[in-house]
């Protein structure tokens, strides 16, 4: 398990170093992890003005002899020692902490999520709105205490997640599945539309067709009997 081992306020450890010390700005900045220019501004007081110096003996991050070592040697890097109690780095894990006040519109959320997304699995909702699986099958069957007072509610309205977090999950479930067909009257997307070829002109019917030479020889036709009946 990764532990955590890193420097308590730098530039206030900067400042107190400066202050207490004959170690030189390099060293300074190396240990606290600051740029030299910076060590040198805040020993002209230009940097750091209003912090207070924070002594890394006392938080046991240096002893007396390391920096006493420091001092004689110029090109000696400071060391930060191992702490007394090893402190474990936060891992997260299992459902996501949910705040009291918004616990009540987890079950609208994970109602919004099984209706809208049923590609996400149940881990993944959980993973989202911070719920068991047991409540998530529950409003799946319609056997949760209060199914009948259930509307469903997005998530990223509510505040239990965020819009990138249900993007991701999203896309995990939906990774080599074809998107779903769309429901109802909706606009085609352009990667459809780019793709589609106009239609065919139709030939008109042969009823509909003008044919200039019959045209002309009804007419002719109609000029004679009309002749012949003068």
């Amino acid at each position: 398990m990764a532990m955590a081992n890193t420097l308590l306020m730098p530039k206030a450890t900067a400042v107190w170093l400066v202050d207490n010390t004959a170690l030189s700005f390099d060293q300074i900045a190396q240990f606290c992890r600051l740029h030299p220019l910076e060590v040198k501004a805040i020993a002209d007081g230009e940097s750091a003005q209003g912090i207070k110096g924070m002594d890394p003996i006392i938080t046991g991050q240096l002893t007396r002899e390391e920096i006493a070592r420091a001092e004689a040697d110029p090109d000696h890097r400071l060391k930060l020692q191992e702490p007394k109690v090893r402190v474990p780095e936060a891992k997260r894990k299992g459902p996501r902490y949910t705040p009291l006040s918004k616990r009540q519109d987890r079950p609208n959320a994970i109602l919004w999520l099984v209706r809208n997304h049923p590609e996400l699995k149940d881990a993944q909702i959980s993973r989202l709105v911070g719920t068991t699986k047991a409540t998530i099958e529950q409003i799946r069957n319609r056997t949760h205490w209060n199914s009948s007072n259930l509307v469903p509610m997005d998530p990223v309205t509510l505040g239990l997640a965020s819009q990138i977090d249900l993007d991701i999950e999203v896309q995990r479930a939906s990774r080599g599945k074809e998107p779903a067909e769309p429901v109802g009257d909706t606009l085609l997307p352009a990667s459809v539309t780019e793709r589609l070829t106009p239609p065919a002109p139709q030939p008109r019917d042969e009823d509909e067709e003008l044919d200039a030479s019959k045209v002309f020889a009804k007419l002719s036709s109609l000029k004679g009997k009309v002749e012949d009946d003068e």
